[in-house]
């Protein structure tokens, strides 16, 4: 679902409401609590419901690699050409931030591989990473120029 806030006439209404009857509304709210940090992103919900209880629990993911990538860089939207036009720029520090995010759902074990992943999604969005090319990053990643595994944050 995209955030911001759901209302209680939200698509999901009906499919809830049938489990809940009068606490709908304790859903939503719970919804856009758990999810205030990603407001204007697609972020994936899943609401438990134990139909005997009524009882539920709400399970937050994590937004996309490109939706991420997106808000660090206070971009719209990537470029249209990014072979050409390279439209933001981030530091390898806030590459570094977003593979954290990552990391649960990352095809990598290791932050290294998944930052790797991240600079991928750069290239494709037409985001430079410390002022560069994001391929030439890989490359400094690659040939153990940088490493990072051993960049301090801050």
């Amino acid at each position: 679902m995209k955030i911001p806030a759901i209302t209680q006439k939200a698509p999901t209404n009906s499919l809830i409401s049938t489990c809940f009857e009068n606490n709908i509304m304790s859903i939503v709210k719970q919804i856009n609590e758990s999810t205030s940090d990603f407001k204007g992103m697609r972020v994936p919900v899943k609401v438990i419901v134990d139909a005997e209880t009524k009882e539920f629990k709400v399970e937050v993911g994590i937004p996309t690699t490109s939706a991420l990538l997106s808000k660090e860089a206070g971009l719209e939207k990537g470029s249209d050409n990014s072979k050409e036009n390279l439209v933001g720029n981030l530091s390898i520090k806030q590459i570094i931030k977003i593979a954290k995010n990552k990391m649960p759902q990352s095809y990598s074990y290791t932050i290294k591989g998944t930052v790797k992943e991240v600079i991928g999604a750069c290239v494709s969005m037409g985001i430079k990473v410390n002022d560069k090319d994001p391929r030439d990053i890989l490359k400094e990643i690659n040939s153990g120029t940088l490493d990072p595994e051993f960049v301090e944050e801050g």
